[in-house]
């Protein structure tokens, strides 16, 4: 969680910088594309961990400048790199081909030296991994486009796996939040967030326990499954729920709620100072000052 006054680029550089303070070794670190921007880039400056980022597939990326000729000031960007252009794809570094048996036949593309166009002073490895030949269903695969910063770059075979790792995550994240109601709740304090989040994990391990004993009792829509998925252990877990019982008490028949004890008072909500963020303002178009340039006539 974090404030109003914050946003995740931050939140996440503090959380990293505070982790790294706390490990022996130097830790490789996946973020999805929400963090592949300048602003990430450079909040992380000066923390002692790898970063292996994904890159929204219509991001620019700029090269190295030439050689300064002339007055002036040195350039801050050279080469412009279009990721979902491929004209404007330069000559690559390195090129390999792969076949991995739950994949298929994959090709790994790396570049060097490339960096956003607001952070010039941290290049970064641009790699690209493209699905030729899937394996199994035959099913198009959009290429995948990730940047590295770090000091020692892993081979480049086995390197475009480790960002694999973090689907499986992902997955849980999207599980928890559609059939689990992680974020559903509107608590007001931040005792209970937390008590609520950490009931997230327990009742993840109590499905894969309970995914044996279940049985499958599919919608009308759904076909019929051998193993069953999480959600469709959470679907049936009920009918456990009914032959093992409950400790809870049953509930009390419908009637006139005595209401509070005479003298209780109940504290009042915290509040919050209202945050006020204004909002970006748009690049003036030829078609505005067109019509400014009217108006004022």
């Amino acid at each position: 969680m974090f404030t109003s006054f914050e946003t995740p680029t931050s939140k996440a550089a503090f959380q990293l910088k505070l982790v790294t303070r706390q490990l022996e070794t130097r830790p490789l670190v996946a973020y999805d594309r929400g963090y592949g921007n300048a602003k990430f880039v450079t909040a992380t400056i000066g923390i002692e961990a790898d970063l292996l980022l994904r890159l929204a597939s219509n991001r620019c990326l700029w090269g190295k400048p030439d050689a300064k000729k002339g007055r002036g000031a040195p350039r801050k960007h050279g080469h412009k790199f279009k990721l979902n252009d491929p004209t404007t794809w330069p000559e690559a570094d390195e090129t390999l081909i792969v076949e991995d048996p739950k994949v298929g036949q994959v090709k790994v593309t790396h570049w060097s030296g490339y960096h956003f166009l607001k952070s010039p002073n941290r290049d970064m490895e641009i790699i690209c991994v493209e699905v030729i030949q899937p394996a199994g269903r035959k099913r198009k695969f959009k290429p995948l486009w990730l940047a590295w910063l770090g000091e020692t770059m892993p081979p480049l075979k086995d390197f475009w796996h480790k960002y694999l790792r973090r689907f499986a995550l992902e997955h849980w994240y999207r599980f928890a939040k559609q059939r689990l109601h992680w974020t559903q709740p509107q608590l007001s304090s931040t005792q209970a967030a937390e008590r609520w989040s950490d009931l997230m994990p327990l009742l993840t391990w109590q499905l894969w326990l309970a995914r044996e004993a279940c049985i499958d009792s599919p919608l009308p829509w759904q076909s019929t499954q051998d193993k069953l998925s999480p959600g469709r252990v959470a679907q049936t877990f009920p009918l456990i729920l009914a032959a093992i019982g409950t400790p809870a008490q049953p509930p009390k028949t419908r009637g006139k709620s005595p209401g509070r004890a005479p003298g209780h008072q109940p504290p009042p909500r915290p509040t919050y100072p209202t945050v006020k963020k204004h909002a970006s303002k748009k690049a003036k178009t030829e078609e505005s000052l067109n019509k400014a340039d009217s108006t004022a006539a």
